[in-house]
């Protein structure tokens, strides 16, 4: 009986082994290799907008470089549009949004935040009761428009013709809505988005402009107007209705042929949308698809005994200008 239990353990340990091969397998494999029909949870570690150098000091989680990052790549593009195009973003409702500085991920925060996620009923499931962000509190948080049309329409069997005519680009199959993310970058500029060796992050953030204004048409007209949607599209698809990997849908991009509509929308009810249907995933997911900052500041505004955020700009709104994000040592 001995010799039997001791080659039971043997093959125990053996599957266990093979298992944590698998799973390390799996966690090395680009998320862009998934299947196009998958669900969008991108966590904040598999959506690298960017990469960091070596001599960084003090080294930071990687996630959170890295979401760091990408919103710098978003802000480089913004500062270098013409001042006609940030009128034109504003008017729209998103010149608040896209005026912020600083998004930098808690992940402790946003996991713990997760785990006490009570999916039947869709709220925080707290010791003292329930609690959910609202679509005030998204208004509040992130300026962006909560009233209005439904983000929502037809989904076309193929988007390549949508794509060539209102982005320059091209889909990755002929039935597909996807785009490279760093073509997309590449057409407005920012084609080497990766820091240099001994680069500081202002060096980096002036390299990024300039390499923008570049290309960026400076006049009115078709070639502003596909500069325009193709940094919407960047901003809907990576930013508010986060999806993971290198590629970017173009599903919203119907919504975007005609720009003199773009600011009816309810932008931010998509975005707490969208943030529901993420924290509904297995709990083993580490992020949190869609805008991870909303939940941080909901949490540093309504339970500041958690002494997560550092206050900056009191009074500021958005107020994702009024606190600095602590970084999870």
């Amino acid at each position: 009986m001995e010799g039997v239990g001791g080659e039971g353990d043997g093959g125990d340990r053996r599957k266990r082994g093979s298992k944590r091969t698998v799973c390390r397998r799996q966690m090395s494999e680009d998320p862009s290799t998934a299947a196009e029909g998958e669900a969008p949870v991108a966590s904040m570690e598999e959506d690298p907008m960017t990469a960091v150098g070596e001599d960084d000091p003090v080294s930071p989680k990687k996630s959170e470089l890295r979401s760091r990052l990408g919103w710098a790549i978003v802000q480089a593009i913004y500062q270098r549009l013409p001042d006609f195009q940030r009128t034109r973003l504003g008017e729209m409702g998103f010149g608040p949004f896209l005026r912020l500085h600083e998004l930098m991920p808690d992940v402790a925060l946003i996991q713990a935040l997760k785990e006490w996620w009570d999916p039947e009923c869709h709220a925080f499931l707290f010791p003292w009761g329930h609690m959910i962000p609202t679509l005030e509190d998204v208004a509040w948080i992130t300026g962006l428009r909560v009233d209005g049309r439904a983000v929502t329409g037809v989904t076309y069997t193929s988007y390549q013709e949508l794509a060539e005519r209102l982005l320059g680009l091209e889909v990755m199959r002929e039935r597909s809505s996807l785009v490279q993310r760093m073509r997309l970058q590449a057409s407005l500029g920012v084609a080497d988005a990766r820091h240099q060796t001994g680069e500081g992050q202002a060096e980096y953030m002036a390299r990024l402009t300039a390499d923008a204004r570049a290309v960026l048409a400076e006049e009115e007209g078709a070639a502003a107007d596909r500069d325009l949607r193709r940094f919407l599209i960047l901003v809907i698809e990576k930013l508010i209705l986060g999806t993971r990997g290198d590629l970017v849908s173009c599903r919203c991009l119907p919504l975007l042929e005609d720009l003199t509509q773009v600011g009816r929308y309810a932008w931010g009810a998509a975005l707490l949308a969208h943030l529901f249907d993420s924290l509904g995933t297995s709990s083993r997911e580490t992020g949190v698809a869609g805008f991870f900052p909303l939940l941080q500041v909901w949490a540093y505004y309504y339970l500041p005994s958690l002494g997560r955020g550092v206050p900056r700009r009191q009074g500021a709104v958005p107020l994702l200008q009024r606190w600095r994000f602590r970084r999870d040592e």
